[in-house]
């Protein structure tokens, strides 16, 4: 699989386990764009053509679901930068959690999935939503039976993967591989800080860089972290913020700690990439802040007091209203290019959206 090593991705000696089962196709490369640094592919699950397509119409079928509604595109929708729109997501019958669907867009490159990291790998992701009883409320062997009952899905099951019958792994794997390919780069920030294109930022994003950048400024780039050759914008690491605390400092989500019951993980979650951020409001991992610019103002008061607040998080009330706009004006230049081929298969397209969302950064 490929390794992150001082932020750098290369390339392990792991192969994979014995009776692993492989992809029977000819292996496909996902190219990373301008900015971002190659896809970590595990040695279990090199991506093929058939699998990718497979892993597509999987996150774009409501068959998943217990009931056939909800499809993992309902909560992780293209038109909202593969995030959701409403704060917390509508699982079958109108059920909601309390948490904020994060986007897909570039969490190929993430170490932990979900907000408090619980699963180790997109794999294993994949599976946690189907049985969810907020979300798609099914059990593994009820997606496999209905899968297994589809004639469609049994022959593309065995060109994808040479096996019958359909095992969850495969359904996880396939959705995996999908996802992989669903990253975004090559914004005008990067062609301006990697491509050396001096007209692709603006004089105020410009700014709003040297901002973002600076330790005795916003210094936005101690948890959003950008590398000499690529830019993730996350440490891929869990902060408390303060979010979803209260005026007495009690948290409403423990965050990481229910994984590792560290009291030092209280309240802490994980740090979102900033790229393609304009479209994916509400913001945080409650969904608490409807836009952007609300988001900074959180990080301008310093955050809310309570007993675990990150030590990085203070004040930043000293910026002026014109270094606040100039920082806005630079989220907004990280918007990059998804591919093609990634939202849903035509029979399986949603009705459309009449006006898709749009959520400005900048402080107009």
């Amino acid at each position: 699989m490929l390794m992150a090593a001082n932020g750098i991705w290369r390339a392990s000696a792991q192969s994979p386990a014995r009776g692993t089962a492989l992809p029977v196709g000819k292996t496909v490369r996902i190219k990373a764009p301008l900015g971002l640094p190659p896809v970590p592919i595990p040695a279990d699950n090199p991506p093929t053509a058939d699998s990718i397509a497979l892993g597509r119409r999987l996150y774009y079928d409501p068959q998943l679901s217990v009931d056939g509604t909800i499809s993992c595109a309902s909560c992780h929708a293209p038109q909202f930068a593969f995030a959701d729109e409403h704060p917390v997501s509508f699982g079958v019958s109108k059920k909601t959690g309390n948490r904020h669907a994060p986007t897909v867009i570039n969490s190929a490159y993430n170490p932990l999935q979900f907000w408090d990291g619980r699963a180790p790998s997109l794999e294993e992701q994949a599976k946690g939503p189907m049985t969810n009883p907020v979300e798609m409320a099914h059990s593994l062997d009820g997606v496999v039976q209905r899968l297994q009952a589809d004639p469609k899905y049994a022959a593309l099951f065995r060109k994808a993967w040479g096996k019958d019958p359909i095992e969850i792994d495969l359904v996880a794997k396939s959705i995996a591989s999908f996802e992989r390919t669903v990253i975004a780069g090559d914004s005008p920030f990067d062609r301006f800080y990697y491509g050396h294109d001096e007209k692709a930022l603006s004089p105020a994003a410009q700014r709003g860089l040297k901002i973002f950048l600076d330790p005795k400024k916003a210094d936005c780039e101690v948890c959003h972290t950008i590398g000499k050759t690529s830019a993730l914008f996350t440490d891929n690491k869990f902060h408390n913020l303060g979010v979803g605390a209260d005026t007495r400092g009690n948290l409403n989500d423990v965050g990481r700690f229910s994984q590792t019951k560290n009291d030092a993980d209280m309240g802490c979650f994980k740090t979102p990439t900033l790229r393609n951020l304009a479209h994916r409001a509400p913001y945080m991992h409650d969904g608490s802040f409807p836009t952007v610019k609300d988001a900074l103002a959180h990080y301008i008061g310093g955050g809310n007091a309570n007993d675990h607040l990150d030590k990085q998080i203070h004040a930043l009330d000293f910026l002026t209203f014109d270094e606040r706009n100039d920082l806005l004006q630079f989220l907004d230049a990280l918007n990059g290019k998804l591919p093609a081929n990634i939202g849903p298969p035509p029979d399986l397209a949603a009705a459309p959206v009449s006006a898709q969302k749009t959520t400005k950064t900048s402080a107009k």
